[in-house]
């Protein structure tokens, strides 16, 4: 895993509620086509209706924490798929090899986390948990050291993370929300290195 860590800087959540904003999932499609280029950056999807749909199953048909946390992460690898037809230049990848081949050809990782998660099973199997912190598993499990988080405009401002987020986040992994009503902060927020300190000085010059 050393050469995959190395080579991911970012872990990239793109949630899978920006499906239920008029025009999110379009813009935040274009947003990560643009500032892609020459960032070492792995996708992580979000679950949105996929997850939705096992929630109500949850209620519904009674299948017990277990069932539905194993459903969600299903319902993350359906959302992969759709990430992974509509980026360009993306690869579907749901492990550790297949990741390292994606970013060696110069290709967005999209991780389908179903398989890798069940190998590991590192997380309660709760509704505390959510694709939040499974992005921040990942951002351990890789070496990255940030994650950002695309997510719909909150205008209630509700909690941006999940419960279980900071628990889970790596000792000095530093995190970032992105919203789709400000998607061209995700440039700055996935600048690296001095690169990023320069984009900040810049963006806050009169």
């Amino acid at each position: 895993m050393k050469g995959t860590s190395s080579a991911v800087h970012t872990v990239l959540k793109i949630g899978g509620g920006l499906l239920g904003k008029a025009g999110a999932f379009e813009l935040t499609l274009e947003a990560v086509t643009a500032f892609r280029p020459g960032r070492r950056l792995v996708v992580v999807p979000g679950g949105g209706p996929f997850a939705d749909a096992v929630r109500e199953m949850f209620k519904r048909a009674k299948i017990g924490e277990d069932a539905a946390h194993w459903m969600a992460v299903l319902g993350m690898d359906q959302y992969a798929h759709a990430l992974a037809a509509r980026i360009d230049d993306a690869a579907l990848v749901d492990a550790a090899g297949g990741l390292a081949a994606a970013l060696q050809a110069g290709r967005l990782p999209v991780l389908a986390p179903y398989r890798w998660l069940r190998d590991a099973d590192p997380l309660p199997h709760s509704w505390d948990v959510t694709s939040d912190s499974i992005a921040a598993w990942f951002a351990g499990a890789l070496g990255a050291r940030r994650v950002v988080l695309i997510k719909p405009a909150d205008g209630e401002h509700k909690k941006l993370v999940d419960s279980h987020f900071l628990r889970t986040l790596p000792p000095g992994v530093e995190h970032l929300v992105v919203t789709a009503d400000d998607l061209g902060q995700l440039d700055v927020a996935l600048r690296e290195g001095p690169d990023r300190e320069r984009g900040r000085r810049a963006d806050q010059a009169p």
